[in-house]
């Protein structure tokens, strides 16, 4: 599909489109670029690459696809680093969880000779670095593609092709759109996570008891979540703060609303909202969302 990718960023998600890339025979060369020495290293030790160096602007060169995949709060400075290393015609796309502001951001700053489609693999576990990659992320996941306003038809159907040919199912919509959605399905989902996690070790810190010791699926559910990358995961808030601060708003609302049915022993309240919201978990099966493994991501 293409002469060179060169991926900006080789930490799970990067590493494992690299090895993806490799896997599917879809580039005759793979390069990235790392701010870390020991990271460039380990990713041509770990053969996902063929070079690898912190000068970002060699290894962008004549690439025909280039991918950011570095938190959302480097986008700027990568941007002012490659634009005008870009090759004229090229591709660029990125893997961010947060959209809207994204896209103006690189729209405004790129050449208008570079087809800027922003993408989303929605795929990952908890694990980060190189060695936590593995081919077969994305495999049946869904991956949201943005384009911008410019972008040529036949860019967009090639970049649609390629996370399709690395597993995905493609789905294409607007940055508002998938801002809201994602706040809703993912962002909020890790931010409970990561409350739930942090109110069990003040529990821990002050009653001294071995709550790690008897926590049963829900508690490891959600220390799996809250274990995900916390500069990744603090970009993402930042960025899409506008909706995910209406969600904590309505979240709030609902929790409230448990809690006064939980005080006045309202059977009949509580049986009408865990009959409501057990429906959504058959539907996520139904809809191919579900896994059937409960350790997903693990080698």
């Amino acid at each position: 599909m293409f002469k060179k990718v060169c991926i900006i960023g080789c930490g799970l998600i990067g590493s494992s489109i690299a090895r993806a890339i490799k896997k599917k025979k879809l580039s005759n060369q793979i390069v990235s670029s790392n701010r870390s020495k020991i990271t460039n290293k380990r990713v041509i030790k770990l053969n996902i690459v063929d070079d690898s160096s912190a000068d970002i602007k060699k290894m962008v060169r004549e690439s025909d696809l280039v991918i950011i995949a570095t938190p959302l709060s480097s986008y700027k400075d990568v941007i002012f680093k490659i634009k005008n290393s870009l090759k004229n015609g090229s591709i660029l796309t990125d893997v961010g969880s947060v959209k809207k502001k994204v896209i103006s951001l690189i729209e405004k700053n790129i050449p208008k000779n570079i087809s800027w489609i922003s993408s989303h693999p929605i795929a990952g576990t908890e694990e980060s670095g190189p060695d936590s990659g593995f081919a077969d992320l994305f495999k049946n996941r869904w991956c949201i593609l943005t384009p911008s306003n410019q972008t040529k038809d036949k860019d967009i159907k090639l970049l649609e092709l390629f996370w399709k040919k690395i597993g995905s199912r493609v789905d294409i919509m607007d940055a508002k759109q998938h801002d809201y959605i994602l706040a809703i399905t993912s962002h909020i989902p890790h931010l409970i996570a990561y409350n739930i996690v942090h109110t069990t070790l003040n529990v821990k810190k002050k009653k001294d008891r071995d709550v790690i010791k008897y926590s049963a699926g829900g508690l490891r559910d959600f220390t799996r979540i809250a274990a995900s990358n916390p500069i990744m995961w603090r970009d993402i808030f930042i960025q899409n703060r506008e909706n995910t601060s209406k969600i904590i708003d309505k979240f709030i609302e609902n929790l409230k609303d448990l809690k006064r049915a939980i005080k006045n022993q309202n059977e009949k309240k509580l049986e009408k909202i865990f009959t409501k919201t057990k429906k959504i978990r058959k539907e996520i099966i139904v809809a191919g969302q579900d896994i059937e493994k409960p350790d997903f991501g693990r080698k």
